[in-house]
């Protein structure tokens, strides 16, 4: 049996006292953050995390949340961040997948998108909440307070290596995969990945896949710049000026790629757009993807070849996995992986001829 890991073990693997480790993992104050995420870091290395009940409190609500008609109810916490919201194209559906689900199973669901921890705390009332769903990103701080309260989680489209919990994706780079070798087979030996793989797990995975695919075809002699445009302003939403430079750039040196990879398709269509403008015929010139599907192309433009993310399937599983995960506690996690199906449309087409591989 495997021998508990203490406080003081984390407190004496820092060199920190034990109540310094006591007042960060229990999320009160008289800590600075840099230290906090010391011991939180060394904390989830040690598996104290890992442990049954390791941290587990109640916390004292002054405001409770609404009552759900006496059912039990799933919070569904999405914070208000990178166009999180219930009206997006992709984070909708995934909640009406989740919302769908738990209505039919004839339980409530309250919906959170506050970000301060001292705020979600004193909204939250662990009575008759049976776990929660975590959408999108998530940060840290939020997650140990759930995780502290020893309530299940389930996380869609997100992982925290810190926090133990089930995950949801769909399968980002088997499908990004499939996608850059029906390009190569058209012909495409010139290929561009737009994107950042540090925006998320989901882009790094989609950013994996199609270089894993670059170099089983021997066209990615090494990490080359020209073969990725890493977007700075993904987080301020602001890709547009970002793309229009680097286009015009390819442009003016005739260096531009023949198929253009998007990590998504908000960045696919803002390339559509792009390339309209700057006379760049799509596809007889340059083919463009995207992944996710949202069904959101240009008016009167090229329709996006993507990949379809099943958001509603991601949304339902979610639930059934929660439920797994209350009956049986103390089973191992799960990476849980839905296939995406490439969709095939007119931005995409074969190679223009005499075309040599990318720099």
């Amino acid at each position: 049996m495997a021998k508990k890991i203490t406080m003081q073990q984390i407190a004496d693997h820092l060199g920190v006292s034990k109540f310094v480790v006591s007042k960060a993992l229990s999320g009160k104050g008289g800590v600075n953050e840099m230290t906090k995420e010391r011991v939180i870091q060394a904390a989830s290395q040690l598996g104290y995390f890992s442990q049954k009940n390791a941290y587990m409190r109640t916390v004292k609500t002054e405001r409770p949340l609404p009552k759900t008609g006496g059912k039990q109810s799933v919070i569904v916490l999405m914070p208000n961040i990178r166009f999180q919201t219930k009206d997006s194209l992709y984070w909708g559906k995934i909640l009406e997948g989740i919302s769908s689900s738990l209505e039919d199973m004839g339980l409530g669901m309250v919906i959170i998108s506050e970000q301060s921890v001292d705020n979600f705390v004193n909204i939250l009332n662990p009575d008759g909440i049976m776990g929660l769903i975590g959408v999108g990103q998530i940060s840290t701080p939020l997650l140990l307070e759930v995780h502290r309260m020893g309530l299940p989680i389930v996380l869609v489209d997100m992982e925290d290596p810190l926090i133990p919990s089930d995950t949801i994706f769909v399968n980002n780079m088997d499908a990004m995969a499939r996608l850059t070798n029906h390009l190569i087979g058209i012909g495409h030996s010139r290929l561009q990945f737009i994107g950042n793989d540090r925006f998320s797990r989901s882009f790094r995975d989609r950013h994996i896949g199609f270089k894993i695919t670059l170099d089983e075809h021997g066209l990615n002699p090494g990490v080359q710049e020209g073969l990725v445009l890493q977007l700075q302003e993904l987080e301020k939403g602001d890709v547009e000026s970002e793309i229009r430079s680097w286009v015009s750039r390819k442009l003016k040196t005739k260096s531009m790629p023949t198929a253009l990879v998007c990590a998504n398709d908000s960045i696919a269509v803002t390339a559509l757009r792009v390339l309209n403008e700057l006379g760049v015929k799509v596809p007889a010139e340059v083919s463009v993807t995207g992944f996710d599907n949202i069904e959101d192309s240009p008016q009167g433009g090229s329709r996006l070849t993507t990949v379809h993310v099943p958001k509603e399937a991601l949304g339902r599983r979610a639930v059934q996995k929660l439920l797994e995960r209350i009956e049986r506690s103390r089973e191992p996690m799960e990476k849980i992986l839905l296939a995406g199906d490439i969709v095939y449309r007119d931005s995409t087409a074969a190679a223009p001829g005499n075309q040599t591989s990318a720099e």
